[in-house]
């Protein structure tokens, strides 16, 4: 028998799941490992998607996690976007995304001045310019050097050194680059094999890496489709054969369950009991752009985000403003301006939970300050 729940109660279940209404995450690794991740394309934003969600926010974690303790890894991952992610986890969703090799389509060669022979060499390539960077990670123009020399190919220097590291990319997904600690305010790369702990020796099975990424994103995410699960992956993009086995193989643990508007997603069967129970969000919370709670859910879920807040939303360029919520919807967005916080609301907010929302977030943003110019 299908379950029936209403979208105010799976919007309440995801801000519990996501650490927004306790904010009581015992630390970054946590906070990161259940949201599946947490984006990092503007540091200040992770950085503020973790504090909004901790017990007791610290500044200086992120770096502690990702440069000393290195439990946090730094790459592009999901969408070819840079992430933070448990550096333990990282090889699982290198797997998972390496079922799609986009870097071997002519289009994305001819796209990106490269021809398939020449992106062979690169990912030949870079693995060995990297074998020593747990002891010294490269600078972006010191791996350019070092790529050039070992292939012999001088013209790979511009394609390398032009847009957002796009010739790069396929070397993260195939778990074989991953930034380093920045040196003199310049980011530096490195090798997971070589950087991160207990790095295994072969990637996981894509098949199980699959289904445990699958499974990570229903427990903070879900219920969804597989559609939604692809989209925040692979851009909407996944092989449909691979995509349909993982949510095959991870059907003994799924319920069906509808929504009020009629649509039909997965659940994982295991919280089928708190998402009936949970009563619906009167809170108000103020989050960072490009969080996860945002990102994680398709742009056009209008109980989510009303359609006419879309495009303050998700803006041109794949910019996801910060975001005011009200009852798990989003009900308008800020900015941080002059010190302050300036809202700019489309629907009504109760006054008295909103500005305790305000000033918890100005309290972060100060925080922040302190901590912000290492990350």
């Amino acid at each position: 028998m299908t379950t029936k729940l209403t979208w105010p109660q799976i919007l309440a279940w995801r801000l519990h799941r996501q650490f927004v209404s306790g904010a009581d995450a015992p630390d970054v690794v946590t906070v990161a490992r259940r949201l599946c991740g947490v984006q990092t394309q503007v540091a200040s934003s992770a950085q503020l998607a973790v504090a909004v969600r901790s017990a007791k926010p610290d500044p200086d974690e992120v770096d502690r996690a990702l440069w000393t303790d290195r439990t946090l890894a730094k790459t592009w991952i999901m969408r070819g976007t840079l992430h933070l992610v448990p550096a333990d986890e990282l090889a699982a969703y290198c797997a998972a995304l390496g079922t799609l090799r986009f870097w071997e389509k002519g289009s994305w060669q001819r796209g990106h001045g490269v021809t398939a022979a020449e992106i062979a060499a690169i990912i030949e390539a870079v693995p060995q310019a990297l074998s020593d960077g747990a002891q010294r990670p490269l600078t972006r123009e010191e791996l350019v050097d070092a790529v050039v020399a070992v292939t012999g190919n001088a013209h790979l220097r511009e394609a390398l050194t032009s847009g957002w590291g796009a010739l790069l990319k396929p070397l993260s997904r195939l778990g074989e680059l991953c930034y380093g600690p920045p040196r003199e305010g310049r980011v530096t790369f490195t090798a997971p094999r070589a950087w991160i702990p207990g790095w295994p020796s072969e990637p996981p099975p894509f098949e199980e890496a699959g289904v445990r990424v699958v499974r990570a994103f229903l427990g903070a995410h879900g219920p969804a489709t597989p559609e939604m699960f692809d989209t925040w992956l692979f851009g909407g993009v996944a092989r449909k054969a691979v995509l349909k086995g993982w949510f095959r193989d991870l059907a003994p643990e799924l319920t069906e369950v509808e929504t009020d508007d009629g649509m039909t997603l997965l659940a994982l069967t295991e919280h089928l009991d708190d998402l009936a129970s949970i009563r619906p969000s009167t809170k108000v919370h103020l989050l960072p752009g490009f969080d996860q709670y945002i990102l994680a859910a398709p742009r056009a879920l209008a109980p989510l985000i009303p359609p006419p807040l879309k495009p303050k939303v998700s803006r041109q360029a794949g910019w996801i403003s910060p975001v005011v919520v009200h009852e798990g919807r989003v009900a308008g967005v800020w900015e941080a301006r002059n010190g302050d916080i300036t809202l700019d609301l489309a629907a009504p907010v109760p006054q008295g939970p909103l500005e305790e929302a305000v000033d918890r977030m100005r309290s972060l943003l100060r925080f922040q300050a302190r901590g912000l110019p290492g990350s």
